[in-house]
């Protein structure tokens, strides 16, 4: 029985230990603060290499901004647009944010549209705009104001796509990244 003991015990402390990190919220801070630090050493960035090329992105969607002003994405044909799916619960959509609003301020938003879309469930609007206000977020966030485009209703997050003026999408990636990168900032003045 005692050999029984010593070999449950550690298991059983980690798992006690899990369980009070989970329920008392320790566990996603320190989640993101290790997947932040993972971030920062540059494993994780974002690359340009091997572009999935798609004609004709459907631009016929609309979105409703953080004031409930809907956006037709029509309206930004021409544009390079750097397209981002996440949530608020999401943790690994949080732990990309901070990259993605420092490649929004560098980046010359007269030529290249960031669409931060939240797939929150629609009446957690609220919980949206108190997300990106409590973190100084300022890159443009938008809810579906409708049907999103199959392009775009992803079966993971955070998904980000870069689609060129012409319609095709450049760039594709599922999962967390480092976008604040020369190549990002590169590829996006470029198109």
């Amino acid at each position: 029985m005692q050999r029984v003991w010593r070999t449950a015990r550690p298991w059983l402390v980690s798992l006690i230990l899990v369980l009070m990190l989970r329920y008392t919220g320790a566990l996603g801070g320190i989640s993101d603060a290790l997947g932040t630090l993972l971030l920062k050493t540059g494993a994780m960035n974002a690359s340009t290499d091997a572009p999935l090329v798609m004609h004709d992105f459907p631009y016929n969607f609309t979105l409703q901004d953080l004031r409930g002003n809907v956006v037709n994405v029509e309206h930004l044909r021409g544009k390079t647009l750097f397209i981002n799916v996440w949530a608020t619960w999401c943790g690994p959509c949080r732990i990309e944010m901070p990259s993605i609003e420092a490649l929004y301020n560098r980046t010359d938003t007269s030529r290249v549209a960031f669409l931060m879309i939240s797939v929150d469930d629609f009446d957690q609007h609220h919980k949206v705009k108190e997300f990106v206000t409590g973190r100084g977020f300022t890159f443009p966030v938008y809810t579906p104001a409708g049907a999103l485009p199959d392009i775009l209703r992803v079966r993971s997050i955070p998904t980000t796509f870069i689609v060129a003026p012409n319609g095709q999408v450049v760039m594709r990636k599922s999962g967390p990244a480092n976008y604040n990168t020369a190549k990002v900032h590169n590829l996006l003045k470029s198109l």
